[in-house]
């Protein structure tokens, strides 16, 4: 059994994703949210340290997987990106956590099956494979793609080495 934690940083709004895995067997924890809604990025990213600090606290996960950098048309934004997820990194290896990092086009392609899907669709076979009631958030369903995917991901290496 090993819980993962999937993060979507973003500056303002980072979205999380607890899941446990069981062998093949997937099994929603908790998602949300961490909104930092102040103007100061470096008070965004100390509240972004704080919370994912504090959901690692509460799930204890074995696992960390977040989102790469990918190049934005915006380099400001590309920077403020790149500088929230160092702080989520950050708490990660502070709670000594192994850090995976993952593409997005790949998350969409672990969990939607094609690398072009819009967050609607990713939503949908988030709710789907987790048997969910509801779709979640736009934000904490990335997230949960993220540790979607790196389940996938272990899940392959498992069978490689055998």
């Amino acid at each position: 059994m090993t819980i993962i934690l999937g993060i979507d940083p973003g500056s303002r709004l980072t979205g999380y994703g607890v899941i446990r895995q069981t062998g093949r067997q997937l099994t929603y924890l908790g998602s949300g949210c961490i909104r930092t809604a102040v103007d100061d990025l470096p008070t965004r990213l100390k509240r972004v340290y704080a919370g994912v600090s504090e959901i690692i606290l509460q799930f204890q996960p074995d696992m960390f997987a977040i989102e790469q950098v990918f190049m934005a048309r915006n380099a400001d934004s590309a920077l403020k990106l790149g500088q929230a997820r160092g702080s989520a990194i950050v708490a990660a290896v502070n709670n000594d956590l192994p850090v995976f990092e993952y593409a997005a086009r790949l998350v969409k392609q672990s969990v939607v099956g094609t690398g072009a899907a819009d967050k609607k669709q990713v939503q949908h076979m988030v709710k789907f494979l987790l048997k969910l009631p509801a779709s979640p958030q736009a934000d904490a369903a990335d997230a949960l793609a993220i540790a979607i995917t790196h389940a996938h991901m272990s899940q392959q290496l498992i069978k490689s080495s055998r």
